[in-house]
Formats: structure tokens, sequence, C-alpha cells
């Protein structure tokens, strides 16, 4: 790949997701983007790009950069978030007696983590209404977290023998997930770089292991929007790897009993 059609495609990719490519990813983008470059008839990666950069195809657009997203993801991920549900959050909820818990999973990829969530408000039998949105940038990940149908490889990522018997029911094509689970998840798509203002705001969001991919001014940007989305008191919860230091003060971080931290929203 030509380097100035690399750098011009960097920028392109930073523009429309918040995605940092060093200059070492090179390998990356020719992997990640020859089977659209060969689905849109382009003998070339470069050949692509330019016709991406040229022409302004809102559809190749979306092709291109929901195949440049990242869409790792596995059940019940680092295990404390979802103790934490059990152990502090919901009960903080149970004591300040909310008729409704809302919870936004930012970047939910094809809907482990939303739906992990769903699972462990279902075992705690939570006396209130627990709404889970789950967003992300990729139109093809978000249908099949819609869906709700897995496989025998995505379900054995982290999903125990007892909740697969539980809250799956064999088809055709795979595993479907239960109604009772999926009742309380809803799905969209949803750029970080482009939040607005919702009428409703979130008791807890988890954001994890999203901001690795972007730079420091756009974490903070990112940040900032999703305090707005948040109640006063309400947590945000990032990866393992991940924290606010340096890019915001609007949050105060409390070590959980389960391990890990969570970022409280100051009123």
């Amino acid at each position: 790949m030509k380097p100035e059609i690399f750098s011009r495609f960097a920028a392109f990719l930073e523009r429309h997701s918040g995605i940092l490519l060093g200059e070492d990813k090179q390998y990356l983008v020719e992997t990640r983007l020859s089977r659209v470059a060969r689905a849109r008839g382009h003998a070339s990666v470069d050949g692509l790009i330019d016709t991406l950069l040229t022409r302004g195809d809102r559809s190749l657009a979306r092709d291109v950069v929901d195949a440049m997203t990242t869409n790792e993801t596995l059940w019940f991920r680092d295990g404390y978030p979802f103790l934490a549900l059990e152990r502090k959050f919901f009960p903080e909820a149970l004591a300040t007696r909310k008729t409704t818990y809302r919870i936004w999973s930012a970047a939910c990829s094809t809907g482990q983590e939303a739906y992990s969530i769903s699972i462990t408000a279902d075992e705690q039998r939570v006396p209130f209404n627990v709404e889970i949105v789950g967003t992300d940038i990729a139109e093809a990940v978000v249908a099949k977290a819609r869906r709700g149908v897995f496989d025998d490889l995505s379900l054995g990522r982290g999903l125990s023998p007892e909740r697969k018997r539980q809250y799956f029911v064999k088809t055709a094509d795979g595993w479907q997930i239960a109604p009772a689970i999926s009742r309380r998840v809803q799905f969209r798509e949803g750029n970080l770089l482009a939040l607005r203002p919702e009428p409703r705001r979130y008791d807890l969001v988890f954001c994890r292991n999203v901001l690795i991919y972007f730079s420091r001014e756009t974490k903070a940007r990112i940040i900032d929007r999703i305090a707005d989305t948040l109640q006063p008191g309400g947590y945000l919860l990032l990866g393992a790897s991940e924290s606010l230091t340096q890019l915001s003060d609007r949050f105060t971080p409390e070590r959980l009993p389960t391990g890990g931290t969570a970022y409280r929203l100051d009123d």
C-alpha cells in the first residue's frame, strides 16, 4: 500500500470512527479490506480506498468502517463487572427504590455483553425493570446482536454449560437467546463520536475496551459526552486496562468490592 494512500485512509477512519491507526498498521488495513475490495470489484485495496475517498459513497464507507472495527467479545468478560451488578449496582438500585434501572452497553459488538447483563438481572430476580441498550458503529454486528443467535464456538467463549442450557434454545441456525433475556435488551447503531442527548439518562454505562483505539483528545471528548448521558451519581465502567486519568474531572473513581474500578459521575 502506498504511504500517501495509507495516510489519507487513516485520516478518514479517525474522522468517521475515532479509530487511530499507527503507521505500522498497513498490514491490518490490507487484511481487513481485501474482502471488501474483492466484493466491490477492485483489484487492490489501494483502488478501493481511492474510490472511497473520491466518490463519497455512503454504502462503501459503511462497509469499510464495519470491516475495520474490532469485534472481539465474549460472555461475562472479566467477570468482576457482572459480580458488581449483583453485589453493588442492583442492591443500590433496590435500596433507593428505583422502578427502572437503565444500562448502556457501548460498542456492544454482537451483543454478548448486553445479554450477559440481562442474564445477571434474571439470575438475581431483581424486582425492578432493567432496560439495556446496546450500541455499535458496525451495522452488521448490530443486526447479529438483534437476532440473538449464536454458534457453539461463540457460546463457548465465557458461557457456562448451565447458562447455555437455561437461557438458549437450539434452532436450525444455532442457539437462540431466550425471550426472557432478550426482552430487556434493545440494539441500535451508534457512533461514539456522534453521541446526542437522550431524553432518559442511564444509571450505568459499560464502555469497556473501546478507548484504547482512540487518541487522547478523542477519548476525552467521548467521556465528556458519556457523562452527559448519565444520571448524577451514575456509574461508568471501563476496561481493566483503561482509566480516566487526565481525561475527565467529572467522575470520582471507586474501587469495587469485586475488583476493578467504577467511575461515579459527580452530582
